[in-house]
Formats: structure tokens, sequence, C-alpha cells
């Protein structure tokens, strides 16, 4: 299978209360900010907040689903939470390839996740080794 510098693919979710609870409960991340809003409030938020890890498992889902697809896993991943996401926003996770390995089946690729807005909320770049 041949890659190119520049492809990408991108996938989609609306965030609801459903996944921050079911992510809470997978994830045993009980932190108030994303379950209590009277807490939430008194954060720099100013509300509640879902876990910066939805958006990150996002990315994981495109590079499994979409590109470079079934099969694939990490070799590395960084991360850069730039905004918060809250229930309701539609994110968008987007992988392109940087670099791809002539000798191996590695590929290097940015990552970012956008909402609704177009607004960056998370941004990093993974290595993966692929079948």
């Amino acid at each position: 299978m041949r890659f190119t510098v520049g492809q990408a693919a991108s996938l989609e979710k609306a965030i609801t209360e459903r996944d921050l609870d079911l992510f809470g409960e997978v994830s045993l991340d009980t932190n108030p900010v994303h379950f209590d809003e009277a807490y939430a409030r008194t954060t720099p938020f100013g509300g509640r907040i879902a876990h910066g890890m939805i958006g990150a498992s996002l990315i994981s889902a495109a590079l499994g689903t979409r590109l470079p697809g079934p099969g694939c896993v990490y070799l590395g991943q960084t991360l850069k939470f730039t905004a918060p996401v809250r229930i309701g926003d539609t994110l968008t996770a987007t992988v392109t390839v940087k670099t791809a390995r002539e000798d191996k089946p590695i590929l290097t690729l940015e990552t970012v996740v956008t909402n609704q807005n177009g607004e960056r909320v998370l941004e990093g770049e993974a290595v993966v080794k692929y079948s």
C-alpha cells in the first residue's frame, strides 16, 4: 500500500452528555470539571468541559478506520490541547501524511481536531505502523 505526503482523511462526531458519561466510566476519569456544573463554573473554563482524551480518541479512530486504516497501530503520538471541548460541540479529527518511509510500513501524520467553528482544540503528530 502506498501513501503520499499530503494525503488526508477526517471523521466527525458531535459530543454528547452520554459520551462524557461513557468515557468517564471506561477511563475512570471522574474529574468534576467534566461532571459537576457548579464546580466547573468556578474554574477558568466557566462551565463543564469534555475530557481532552475524547478528542484524542477521535484521532485514533481516524487512523484505524480511515488513514492508514484497519490494522494500523500506534508507535507514538504527541498531543497539545489548545481549546476546551463542550457538550454539543461537533469535532472533526483530521490526519494528514507528513512522511511515508520507503523501507518500512511506517507513516508520520499531522493530527488535528477542530470544533464546529474551525477552531483547533487539539493538535499533534502520530507515528503509526500499518499492515
